[in-house]
């Protein structure tokens, strides 16, 4: 039997994939996710038990394998998902963190977030509808989202008999649309997440399929999470002073590494404010070390006193962001309540909170099409758009495309502390429609 402390050394030395599930309404999301977490032995004896209780409350005889994850009282009662459902699993050879998202239009923000922090995207397709409206509205999405990995499972492949010339029509119609995206990697696979073809043991039914089944390829997908080999940089969270008898002038600088590796004795530059010094030390877990990486939280000390606080950020200097007042970005809006030309919002950019004004929404995406409405004046929940943002204070601001985590920001409304847009700095897959800079009538707010 396998200690814990032995179980603890296996997980330790596998790799970790953040995938979510995607697709259209009734296209069986939740169905595979319980058939992967069920058959990958993932699922407790409770859990089990309740969900085949639930069911046969229900009338059905045999276990609904999507209650596993449709954990709101609303989504069990619907049949549908409405929340991004996470759940953690693992396997001898990967760890995984899944994010369920919904499939309804009005739940396209949900997605976002489920989607912004993956590596893999898994889009469902009925195999009796193919590719529809909502399937190509997902994978633009996960375009947008620079997720380098996605996966069309084609379901239900035993409702049209499990017939190769249904699922390579699919197949062919979905990745041309997913290439022209700039997706870079796309694997088809037929599947039944009810009766478990191809989940996560290979089917009986479909001999001419010779890929991998869902579980094998999210198992065995090149995960990349060497971040040191991207753009340093280290946003500043905490300034340490003790100013006690053993420590009377250490002043540290603590915080997440974002990207890149940082060594004692390196030239970096403070931004905003552009002052320079060299990295004197880094202590990580009470100890001081030669060189820290991403994701590592340490305290960086450097060689000189300069003013440095929270929000600012540490970069090479030989390789430092551009500073800018004016953002230019794809965003999805997440609030009910719109977002309009002239509104004051919070920015807020890794630690660094600043306010800022929208000058101007030069153009909606119609996800459908991938055409873009100019001039919309505003944004409503679930719109994804064109933004140009003027903030009172400089930002230190990568490009999306460059940095997932320092080419994003959220603006938040400034009286209620409501998240009202989610963005990614510079240009998306499609061009942004010109609009013309609308200056605001608020003088107070009019950087």
């Amino acid at each position: 039997m396998t200690t814990f402390a032995q179980h603890a050394e296996q997980l330790s030395t596998t790799t970790l994939l953040r995938f979510a599930t995607a697709g259209s309404v009734d296209d069986g999301k939740s169905t595979l996710v319980g058939r992967l977490l069920h058959d990958s032995k993932s699922v407790l004896t409770d859990q089990l038990e309740a969900v085949e209780h639930a069911s046969r409350n229900r009338g059905q005889e045999a276990p609904d394998l999507a209650l596993l994850t449709d954990g709101l009282r609303a989504e069990r009662e619907q049949g549908i998902t409405i929340d991004v459902a996470y759940r953690y699993f693992a396997t001898p050879r990967r760890r995984f963190i899944l994010a369920d998202t919904p499939g309804h239009v009005q739940y396209t923000r949900n997605m976002v977030t489920g989607a912004s922090t993956a590596e893999l995207a898994v889009v469902l397709v009925d195999a009796r509808n193919g590719v529809v409206e909502q399937t190509r509205r997902h994978a633009a999405v996960a375009a947008l989202l620079r997720v380098p990995h996605v996966v069309l499972a084609v379901n239900k492949m035993d409702l049209v008999d499990y017939a190769e010339p249904v699922f390579a029509a699919i197949a062919e119609e979905f990745t041309a649309y997913a290439a022209s995206l700039g997706v870079p990697e796309i694997t088809a696979i037929p599947i039944s997440a009810l009766a478990g073809d191809n989940v996560v043991e290979p089917s009986a039914h479909m001999d001419w399929y010779g890929g991998p089944t869902v579980l094998e390829h999210l198992e065995t997908v090149p995960v990349s999470h060497d971040l040191t080999a991207c753009h340093a940089r280290f946003p500043v969270q905490y300034v340490i002073r003790p100013q006690t008898a053993e420590h009377p002038d250490y002043r540290g600088y603590a915080g997440q590494i974002a990207a890149g590796a940082f060594r004692v004795g390196e030239a970096v530059t403070v931004l905003p404010s552009g002052r320079t010094s060299t990295i004197a030390g880094i202590d990580a877990l009470g100890e001081s070390v030669d060189i820290a990486w991403a994701p590592q939280s340490v305290t960086i000390r450097l060689a000189d006193d300069i003013d440095v606080s929270r929000g600012d950020l540490i970069a090479p200097a030989d390789d430092a962001p551009a500073v800018t007042q004016d953002v230019e970005a794809t965003v999805c809006h997440v609030a009910d309540q719109p977002l309009a030309v002239g509104q004051r919002v919070l920015l807020k950019h890794t630690t660094r909170t600043v306010k800022a004004i929208v000058k101007d929404i030069p153009s909606r995406l119609t996800l459908d099409d991938l055409s873009q409405h100019p001039a919309p004046g505003r944004l409503v929940a679930n719109d994804i758009g064109r933004v140009v943002v003027r903030t009172a204070e400089p930002l230190a601001l990568d490009a999306y495309a460059d940095s997932r985590r320092t080419g994003s920001f959220l603006l938040i409304h400034p009286a209620d502390g409501t998240t009202l847009t989610a963005g990614m700095a510079g240009e998306a897959f499609a061009a942004a429609a010109a609009g013309e800079e609308t200056a605001a009538d608020d003088t107070e707010w009019d950087f």
